[in-house]
């Protein structure tokens, strides 16, 4: 049976495998040829593929029971274990793993030594059980292990042995107690059943199977997975933030500030139970980073930065490339000398757990990323680590730095004296493993927390810093006046239309790290906490002390001074409101709209745009309308120009249910809906709605955006990018009002710069904290303790869906490796299968673009073309075209009845033609990208239609996807094409301007030439332009969150589909002369004010006092929480239709416009 061995801890030590492990060679002592694994040029060596032939045979004996065996492959690295078709076609694809040099899962050699105390790799319990191996990792890597020696057992892990040695029902030896329970609680969260539901099934198969070895309840079953898990410790906290019961204080019972209790009372006694006010969750960070390195599933990845890096330094797509992480490399040499260290990046943000209920609480999680995976892991969930959970009601705000205390302190000894680590992918050697803290990702409220900088007032910007460009305007403060950045001599700077007078300021000077220490020596220490007597004075900050409340608590680990980028501003956050701001106004959004009765009379103060003042008519007050505003009917325009766009399937929301019934409004967007609508409609929509220089200063905005969010960063781009955002927030001063600029206008100016400094944009923005930490259930810190567990053991799982081996929406599933190229063009076809019959002349169409792709073939195209030429042909295209599949048949026949070696089953099938049925499907998956015919996807709601191919020299075709056929050959291969009508691409039928490319789809080209492989076709969707016409359409490119052009291992390949760099989006500024602009509109609208004017009179000529930059302002603390107390919290709601990345924690900082 099974199960006759017991499995104890020491045990299972005796099994780890060690350095001394001493393995011999099984297969006759002969020596076997490894060469042809390193061989990187796969496709077209035959020396590969009779290497891998010969490996699989070898492994073949070495199957288990089911068929598979672990896959050496450099994307599974033996982790994996799957059939040999899958790893035929994995070896072909990846790679072989470098460092697999005695292949002692397939063949190679057996574990020597007492054979009653060895596992065999593909046998027994270390087969059967994948609970073995995690068990094996969680325990070899515990801090105690080495004095665990002999023991037989630890109390810690008995309950888990049991259950390892249990078997699930009487006679079952494929499932341990253990395994089919973590698997069940592992398919209760992936499916997000309640604990009730749980439960209930646990009786259901108790009263089915009433001998089955299983646990009573989900407590029980929880209880059991916390042991796998890492835990968290309790700390109490002052009822009014004011410190921690932790370390010196652990056993008071007031609080050293305010000296309030610890405990809660009733009626001034405590109560029979004590009951701590607050209490924070801390969990802790080493043990987690440690289980980083207890399995080589990802002990390797953990070195990923060190071997993905650009080797081209104008170039980023990692925060490894970006400067600030090599200037921190090069202050700390020994930190930077093992690559193993960890780098990590801190992100915290306030959430309300009760949803939608109208219940005011700010619960704030403090989640930390490791930055040494590769990009395309290091920002998904299941590699984001909790590690505080601050609670409410309240926001921390100013108090922060008393809740981080515990985990500044471990990164502190992290940083100073390490934690002995197993390194599971250097044979579990123990190394000394240090930790560093790059920087903060919050948004900007949140950032004033963290960083001790306010954000408001005069100078709110935290780069600028005491000069930074505002002014005052009615009712808020305005970020106005960036012509300080342009050059001295430059002739914007004289002219009087931006703010009626000339500008002559120095721009902001740069703040080193030593003028900031100077800064922090002159602010004054302050008390914690929120008692009214003590922390929660209101206390008036010195001249001196500029906008610093506070000396951060990031300023006592020893490297944080020196630091480049501390915190990032939120690019996601200032696209958000800018796109706000933008859309708010253009749409005369009531709610949003900067462009309020307030920001007309500043205009009057200022003395500039008179065609824009208030004026009065009888005893009204008249507002005229503004160029820069839609109206009614553009109103009505752009919306239904958003209610007809169709995405892509995944691409982004359903915007359509953002637009109001009546075509009026658009309302709801979360974050993601402004990317989108920033990047993709905004500067299609708006071309022909309104002024040109207003919609090209739009556009260019835009476009900024679009490079910054690219997945490939180019430095010179961004350096490029900097001095342009100065030309495009003048050109906005010239249109705007001031009141539209507010704090995030303003920080645009700073995020190239970031950029540089940090790298790409996508690694430090909140999209997956908010993602991750929005949807609370039940107890937070109990349940993630327990999902961070199966989170750790589902890496072992092949026979269930994880998070690690679930397939994508759109997973095209695993082909078979062919040696021919046009082979490769599979598909996963979905929808109803149908055979057709094809005519004669389109299949020697199809056929000839088959043959004329096929790399492998290129001599015999040569060589035809060559007799054509000998023969004189007056038309040799024409004839190559017609002939050469003939000939070609005729060729590799007489080749094949000679038994030519060259001819392969592959080249004799390609060479006998397909079958005159071929099979046709109305939808399928290439690639990881769906694709769908035209005459089913005007039926749906997405649009998966859009093709386009890249051109021997680069250019492009645009076209739409008629009909997906597979073409049958001999011995079981295929080719799957896509059938397209292609669009005419003269410099008449296709324009680009702006970045913005607009296609005539009326006229039709290539009609002799339709075809393309369907691996060679590049995803597009078309969005109506409403500036040339109803047959016109703007083409848009489509970059997929799940496809990369990095390859595991760290080296560059082709793209898999068009890369998302920077490069891709010219930012071109008009540096010409400032147009001269009447601002209001000329159809003649004027919007009434509802107020008489002799009740607002005096008010509108009043004298406002506009600030300069040398001006100072008289701030309290508290005035500094207004905005981060204030800030409401979006909840998610789910798409139907899409699957798209959304955030649930929106932190709008608008201040108000209201009159």
């Amino acid at each position: 049976m099974f199960f006759t061995k017991k499995i104890s801890l020491s045990h299972l030590l005796r099994f780890s495998p060690s350095p001394a492990a001493v393995i011999v060679c099984n297969i006759s002592k002969m020596t076997i040829d490894k060469s042809w694994t390193q061989i990187r040029k796969r496709s077209n060596s035959t020396v590969f593929w009779q290497g891998l032939q010969s490996f699989l045979q070898m492994a073949k004996p070495h199957v288990n029971d089911r068929g598979f065996i672990r896959c050496p492959c450099n994307r599974c690295i033996n982790n994996a274990q799957h059939q040999l078709e899958v790893l035929e076609t994995h070896i072909h694809r990846f790679g072989f793993m470098s460092d697999y040099n005695e292949w002692i899962y397939h063949g190679e050699n057996v574990y020597a030594g007492s054979s009653s105390n060895v596992l065999h790799p593909n046998s027994g319990v270390h087969d059967r059980d994948e609970m073995f191996e995690v068990l094996e990792d969680i325990i070899s890597n515990d801090a105690e292990v080495d004095q665990l020696g002999s023991q037989s057992s630890n109390v810690q892990y008995d309950d888990l042995f049991t259950a390892l040695n249990s078997e699930l029902y009487p006679g079952v030896s494929s499932f341990s107690s253990l395994n089919f329970l973590v698997k069940l609680m592992h398919l209760k969260v992936m499916n997000k059943w309640t604990n009730k539901s749980f439960d209930e099934l646990l009786k259901l198969l108790k009263l089915a199977f009433p001998k089955m070895d299983l646990v009573e309840s989900h407590y029980e079953a929880k209880k059991l997975m916390t042991k796998m898990g890492l835990g968290y410790q309790s700390i109490h906290v002052c009822k009014n933030d004011c410190a921690l019961f932790w370390n010196e204080n652990s056993m008071s019972e007031t609080c050293p500030v305010c000296f309030e209790s610890r405990w809660k009372m009733q009626a001034g006694r405590r109560t029979s139970k004590n009951v701590p006010h607050k209490v924070l969750r801390y969990f802790p960070l080493a043990p987690r980073l440690k289980r980083l390195f207890a399995t080589s599933k990802t002990a390797k990845l953990m070195r990923w930065h060190q071997a993905g890096k650009s080797t081209d330094d104008n170039v980023m797509r990692h925060p490894v490339d970006g400067r600030a992480w090599k200037d921190f490399d090069s202050k700390h040499t020994e930190f930077a000398d093992d690559v193993r260290n960890v780098r990590l990046g801190l992100a915290a943000d306030g959430f309300n757990p009760f949803n939608n209920m109208s219940i005011s609480y700010s619960m704030w999680p403090v989640v930390l990323t490791t930055y040494n995976l590769p990009p395309w892991l290091c920002m998904k969930p299941e590699y984001l680590m909790l590690s505080l959970l601050i609670p409410g009601p309240q926001s921390p705000g100013k108090d922060m730095d008393v809740f981080l205390r515990p985990l500044i302190e471990e990164l502190k000894e992290l940083w100073e004296n390490g934690v002995d680590t197993r390194d599971a992918g250097n044979d579990r050697k123990v190394f000394k493993m240090r930790a560093a803290l790059l920087w903060t990702v919050n948004d900007f409220p949140a950032r004033s927390s963290l960083s001790g900088w306010s954000g408001q007032g005069y100078k709110a910007c935290p780069t600028c810093n005491e000069n930074t460009p505002s002014m005052r305007v009615i009712g808020k403060t305005a970020y106005f006046g960036h012509r300080r950045f342009l050059p001295s001599t430059h002739r914007w700077r004289s002219n009087l239309d931006f703010d009626g007078r000339t500008d002559r300021k120095r721009p902001p000077r740069r703040f080193s790290s030593v003028d900031i220490m100077d800064q922090l020596r002159r602010v004054k220490t302050t008390i914690p906490g929120k008692h009214p007597n003590y922390g929660g004075l209101k206390r008036k900050r010195g001249d001196d002390e500029l906008n610093w409340r506070k000396k951060s608590i990031f300023y006592e680990l020893p490297y944080w001074a020196e630091i480049e980028l501390k915190h990032n501003l939120d690019a996601m956050h200032i696209e958000k409101n800018i796109c706000d701001s933008l859309l708010g106004t253009l749409m005369g959004d009531p709610h949003k709209s900067k462009d309020t009765d307030n920001a007309r009379r500043d205009l009057q103060n200022l003395g500039i745009r008179s065609e824009l003042h208030l004026y009065e008519d009888g005893n009204k007050l008249m507002k005229p309308a503004a160029e820069y505003t839609f109206s009614e009917a553009n109103r009505r325009k752009f919306c239904r120009f958003v209610r007809s766009v169709k995405f892509p399937d995944g691409f982004a929301a359903n915007l359509w249910k953002n637009v109001a019934q009546n075509d009026s409004r658009i309302v709801g967007l979360k974050s993601h809906d402004c990317h989108v609508i920033m990047q993709r409609l905004l500067p299609v929509g708006c071309r022909s709605l309104v002024n040109k220089t207003i919609s090209s200063t739009i556009i260019e905005l835009c476009t900024f955006f679009n490079q910054l969010c690219a997945r490939t960063v180019n430095v010179t781009d961004m350096v490029k990018a900097q001095d342009q955002l100065v030309i495009i927030l003048c050109k906005l001063e010239r249109i705007f009002p001031p009141a539209f600029f507010d704090i995030m206008i303003h920080l645009v100016l700073h995020l190239p710069e970031e950029a540089i400094l940090g790298g790409p944009v996508y690694m430090r923005w909140m999209y997956p904290f908010e993602r991750n930490a929005a949807k609370p259930e039940g107890s937070i810190s109990e349940g993630y303790v327990v999902d961070e567990a199966l989170t750790f053991c589902s890496r072992y799982f092949d026979d269930i869906e994880t998070r690690f081996n679930r397939p994508d929406r759109n997973d095209d599933g695993i082909h078979r490796t062919r040696r021919l190229f046009v082979f490769e063009s599979q598909c996963k076809p979905m929808g109803k299968q149908s055979q057709v019959y094809v005519e004669k002349n389109m299949r020697d169409m199809a056929e000839f673009y088959i043959l004329n792709n096929s790399p492998e073939i290129e001599t015999y195209l040569n060589q035809h073309k060559q007799e054509l030429q000998l023969r004189g042909c007056l038309n040799p295209d024409e004839a190559h075209r017609n002939e050469f599949a003939d000939w070609f048949f005729e060729k590799i026949y007489a080749m094949n009845r000679v038994h030519a070696p060259e001819v392969t089953h592959e080249l004799l099938s390609l060479a006998s033609k397909s079958n005159i049925f071929v099979s046709s499907y109305p939808a399928c998956i290439v690639n990881g990208v769906r694709f769908v015919t035209h005459a089913r996807d005007v039926r749906l709601k997405t649009q998966n239609s859009g093709v386009s191919v890249s051109g021997t020299e680069n250019e492009m075709f645009y076209g739409q996807l008629q009909e997906i056929l597979e073409f049958s050959y001999l011995n079981d291969f295929s080719v799957v094409l896509f059938k397209c009508k292609w669009f005419r691409c003269d410099s008449r039928r296709m324009v680009t301007e702006n970045n913005i490319t607009s296609i005539n789809i009326t006229s039709e080209s290539y009609k002799d030439d339709q075809f393309i492989l369907a691996s060679q076709a590049q995803q597009v969707f078309y969005v109506e332009d409403p500036s040339r016409g109803p047959n016109w359409r703007v083409v848009q490119h489509v970059n997929h969150r799940s496809i990369w052009d990095i390859t595991e291992d760290g080296m560059s390949d082709i793209d898999l589909l068009q890369d998302n760099s920077s490069s891709n989006f010219t930012l071109f500024v008009d540096l010409g002369n400032l147009p001269q602009i009447n601002l209001q509109r000329n159809d003649g609208d004027v919007i009434p004010i509802v107020q008489p004017f002799t009740a607002v009179s005096q008010h509108v000529y009043e004298t406002v006092s506009f600030l300069n930059d040398d001006d100072e302002e008289d701030v309290s603390e508290e005035d500094d929480e207004t905005v981060e107390e204030s800030a409401d919290e979006e909840t998610d709601e789910g798409n139907d239709a899409v699957d798209t990345e959304e955030d649930d924690d929106d932190h709008s900082y608008h201040t108000s416009d209201s009159d």
